[in-house]
């Protein structure tokens, strides 16, 4: 689902009745010149506040303010994406993206002109690789890539880059390619813009293709992935089919096997001197920072790069689809279906427009046409739809995955039939408005946030938008009538669509490929560059922590009726979130999750259940009732103004919601089949079931389910009577927004529980079981192998804190801990490996070690010893600790608690027994930490621990007697894993 989607369903929702003015805003685009002699353009009426500006070289730069933390939010995106990826090197932008986080002639070296005869060597092999055709050739020649790419390794070093963005306490450093883009992102504090400028300017000034054949597996690694998710070959097959001559269709961003085992430095390299050029790039920053300041040192960072002429490859249009073309793809997962439409236009287009309402007519999580017509009358399992635009033309997808016994065919049928229901109207007219405010209301929460303000821009950039057409999109979409959007549909969606079916079954077009036997490259972990060393002498401002206060900044507050409510202000706007709080769950009543989830399809006395979806909707009001494990939740979100009126209907639906048997049975058969679904999605299967079952054995929340034989036996009115009888239960209340007076009066009409309320039923407690000497393996259809280590460790205690979160990050988490470094960059034996330290979330509970190895399965065993080494022998480098020191104080620095998060972060710290910040004691902790306190923690914490390892993965590829070094192997029955029901003879652990 678009995130669009998913952030509709947290309060944006906001209805025709409070906002369906006509009026329209003026969008004129101004330009204008600050105190240093800068210009800038920018839009009135804009709600970001971006200044635009071009410098002389043409680079484009994105400045906009946001004070909410002391963070930049940077992406740094290029107009390079895999379209413009020649035809016989594709995912070659995709490796450029790599490359580029590997150094210069400056970073990453210790003696460049030395390193720099080895790299042209390996150039040229590899073009002799590429062009021999004979197998034992091609493995001579790549055996003397990596002989040299050894000598080449001891004059690099690797991660350089990394290790000085982290050191700044950035965050969420990765990079994207696409079909017309690749970015490069950083999340930084205030403070260190000078550094962060410093290292990006020198990164994109050069390319140096170090350390390649290591980066090649990860890459290759990072394919097998793609060909492991079947949602990703469904999602390429639609492209495929509705571009069979343009890039869109016919090169993935990721690129051919063939292509990724047969790279070109040569190529690469000249794609990076066409495209990384400054009238081809863009610096988007947004966060706290000054606008003169900024631009200033950014053109002093890139202004001196050197402009040249880009001219990006145009295609033909496609022709026209006439008939309906089918195509199925094969994999272990779940059945689904896309029914897609080729947009004939892309972003900023007219087309774009009539299609985005079409789409959110179609499906807005609440009361589109897909979501009351099929999901709430659950004629399908699921069903939504969603739009992807590119620069030429998109696709809009229609997505349903069928029910129990239903076909494919059904449910393309069903879904094309709403489709039919726009070509003849049958919609009211208000969604059209209601469409346009969840827009607005979206754009409102949207760029609240530094880092999706900061996304938007770099789409705008990359797509060529005006960012004029964006501030003005609500607006013109308001202009759209009803009859206009029947018409263009009429004329746009026709039997010009394709369909893929997702079946289950064995692919056929799988790549498997040998263990190419790469020899460890050096890390040289302790030498530094003279760049770095420059880096590290240039000063930064201090940043200084602030902590919460939770006893003023939460405030409380009672009802008439005695109930507690706990509240803090939204300074912000006028959205509000209205929490009933239960400190109790499943854990209590395990039938509490059923009844609360059968509520979503159930009506009034007054209501049909989709009127009353309607209803919410008209008001802007979103309402949820969950259950956790401990805890349970009625809420609603919306537009402040409207809280009474959709309090009133969530009252309503909750004293009267009226039972039905029909409605109870689909819903049986409904979680049914998504337990069958279950049982195929190889996440669920590792991180769920497998996970689970090494802490808690046999007995474990995931196995304590109720059967579905037990379920239809269930009378549906005794659901319906539990959530009811919710109300009668302690509870507590915590609402964010404005206006606390007029909640509470709201709580005291509408919200009438008894002068006595009942205390919860006891939780039943799940033992977490002694880890060590067990591998529990699930068989599944893949081509890599992933696999978890599990440790039980002590109980939770506060001193832990501190030191296992310098840990995590000098040991196992991001692009410059050691065990990235070793496993992959090193061995190349992994696209993904982290490890960490992970602290109970409850103060009777016990932490675990953790480590993880996503792999191909042929080189599983050498990953497993890797993995085993470093956990028993954690390599020591008091560079990379003292990098790692400072990148954790930056980040507590920088990091601020606002808004509700005041209230849930206050929860999750009372559930440890802490009653304060505790990110003052851990700072304080973490700045007298030294190596000799990190070994001693790990000496103390994770050496030598006892691990239960869990392993997914086919069976014929996986070394099995490899997995039996670690302890006894027990393939285990998905069912009897989740404890779902089948018969006797099946239920064994093999």
């Amino acid at each position: 689902m678009k995130i669009n989607k998913i952030l509709a369903l947290v309060g944006l929702s906001i209805a025709a009745v409070s906002c369906n003015t006509k009026e329209t805003k003026s969008y004129k685009v101004t330009s204008q010149t600050d105190a240093n002699g800068y210009t800038y353009e920018t839009v009135e009426n804009d709600p970001t506040g971006l200044r635009l500006y071009t410098l002389e070289n043409g680079l484009k730069v994105y400045l906009s303010k946001n004070e909410e933390e002391p963070k930049i939010q940077t992406f740094i995106p290029v107009r390079a994406g895999s379209k413009y990826d020649p035809a016989d090197n594709t995912g070659l932008a995709h490796y450029l993206e790599h490359m580029v986080f590997k150094g210069t002639d400056e970073i990453g070296t210790t003696d460049y002109e030395a390193e720099k005869v080895y790299l042209d060597q390996i150039k040229q092999l590899y073009e002799d690789h590429k062009a021999e055709t004979d197998p034992e050739k091609k493995k001579a020649i790549y055996k003397k890539i990596d002989e040299v790419s050894q000598e080449a390794s001891k004059i690099s070093i690797a991660n350089e880059y990394d290790k000085m963005v982290a050191s700044l306490g950035a965050e969420g450093t990765n990079a994207w390619t696409s079909f017309e883009e690749t970015v490069y992102m950083n999340k930084i504090p205030a403070n260190e813009v000078d550094k962060w400028l410093k290292v990006e300017s020198e990164r994109f000034s050069q390319l140096v293709l170090r350390l390649f054949h290591t980066e090649m597996e990860a890459v290759y690694e990072e394919f097998n992935r793609g060909q492991d998710s079947d949602g990703t070959k469904k999602y390429f097959a639609v492209w495929e089919e509705l571009y069979p001559t343009h890039p869109y269709g016919t090169q993935t961003t990721i690129g051919t096997s063939d292509h990724l085992k047969n790279p070109s430095l040569v190529a690469i390299q000249n794609y990076f001197d066409t495209y990384y050029v400054p009238n081809n790039m863009a610096v988007v920053m947004v966060g706290d920072l000054d606008y003169d300041e900024t631009i200033k040192k950014v053109d002093n960072a890139f202004g001196n790069f050197k402009s040249k002429e880009v001219v990006h490859p145009t295609f033909e249009n496609e022709a026209p689809i006439t008939a309906p073309k089918v195509r199925e793809v094969y994999g272990p997962t779940a059945e689904s279906v896309y029914v897609a439409y080729r947009t004939e236009g892309g972003l900023g287009s007219k087309n774009e427009k009539y299609i985005y309402l079409i789409d959110w007519i179609l499906a807005n999580s609440q009361a589109g046409l897909i979501d009351l017509n099929l999901n709430q009358s659950q004629k399908v399992q699921r069903a939504s739809s969603f739009a992807s635009f590119n620069i030429d033309n998109g696709v809009h997808f229609l997505d349903g995955t069928p029910k129990a016994n239903q076909t494919l065919e059904e449910v393309r049928d069903l879904l094309l039939s709403q489709i039919e229901e726009i070509k003849k109207g049958n919609f009211e007219e208000w969604m059209i408005d209601a469409v346009v405010n969840d827009l607005k209301l979206n754009e409102m929460q949207q760029y609240e946030d530094a880092s999706s303000t900061a996304f938007s821009y770099v789409d705008a950039f990359t797509k060529f938008q005006d960012w004029k057409e964006k501030v003005s999109f609500a607006d013109d979409l308001r202009k759209i009538t009803k009859q206009e959007l029947v018409d263009f549909a009429n004329e746009h969606y026709k039997d010009n669509y394709v369909v893929v079916f997702k079946r289950k079954g064995v692919d056929e077009n799988i790549a498997k490929v040998e263990n190419p036997g790469i020899t460890p490259v050096e890390l040289n972990r302790d030498k530094q560059s003279d760049f770095i060393k420059t880096f590290n002498a240039i000063p930064s401002s201090k940043l200084t922590p602030k902590y919460v206060d939770y006893s003023s900044e939460i405030k409380k507050t009672t009802t008439k009726s005695g109930l507690e409510v706990s509240y803090i202000e939204n300074k912000t706007n006028d959205l509000f979130n209205l929490n009933i709080i239960f400190d109790m769950g499943r854990d209590n009543d395990k039938k509490l999750a059923t009844a609360i989830g059968y509520l979503e399809y159930l009506g009034t006395d007054k209501y049909s259940p989709e009127e009353l979806k309607k209803e919410f909707y008209k008001l802007g009001i979103s309402y949820y009732v969950s259950a956790g494990n401990d805890k349970s939740y009625v809420g609603m979100r919306g537009l402040k103004e409207n809280l009474p009126k959709g309090l009133e209907l969530l009252e309503h639906l909750w004293s009267n919601a009226v039972a039905d048997q029909e409605t109870y049975n689909k819903y049986i058969e409904k979680v049914a089949k998504g337990r069958e679904d279950n049982k195929t999605q190889k996440w669920s299967i590792l991180q769920r079931g497998l996970v689970n079952y090494a802490k808690y054995g046999e007995d474990s929340r995931q196995r304590d389910i109720i059967q579905v034989s037990d379920l239809r036996d269930i009378d549906p009115e005794e659901l319906v009577n539990i959530v009811k009888d919710l109300r009668n239960y302690k509870q507590r209340v915590f609402y964010y927004g404005k206006d606390v007076e007029n909640a509470v009066a709201s709580l005291d009409e509408k919200h009438t529980v008894p002068a006595s309320l009942k205390d919860y039923a006891p939780a039943k407690k799940y033992e977490e079981k002694e880890t060590g000497g067990n591998v529990y393996f699930v068989n599944y259809d893949m081509v890599q192998a992933e696999m978890m280590f599990v440790a039980k460790s002590d109980p939770f205690s506060t001193e832990n804190l501190a030191a296992s979160r310098l840990f995590n990050t000098y040991f196992g988490s991001g692009l410059s801990s050691i065990v990235f470094q070793e496993i992959r960059e090193s061995k190349s034996l992994a696209y993904s490996a982290y490890s960490f330290y992970a602290n109970a979330s409850k103060k009777d509970e016990s932490n675990y070690v953790m480590a993880y190895i996503g792999t191909q399965a042929n080189k599983m065993p050498q990953a497993v010893d890797a993995m085993l080494d470093l956990m028993n022998d954690m390599p020591e480098s008091e560079e990379q600790f003292q990098a790692a020191k400072e990148s954790t104080l930056k980040k507590l620095a920088a990091e601020r608690i606002t808004k509700s998060n005041i209230f849930w972060s206050y929860e999750r710290l009372q559930n440890r027994g802490i009653d304060h910040d505790i990110r003052e004691d851990i700072y304080n902790a973490v700045s007298k930490m030294t190596m000799a306190d990190l070994k001693t923690f790990f000496d103390n914490n994770i050496k030598g621990e006892e691990y239960n390892m869990v392993v997914i993965g086919n069976r014929n590829d996986v070394d099995m007697k490899a997995l039996e070094k670690m302890g006894k192997v027990q393939e285990m029955n998905i069912d009897y894993l989740f404890n779902y029901e089948l018969a006797k003879k099946d239920i064994e652990i093999q």
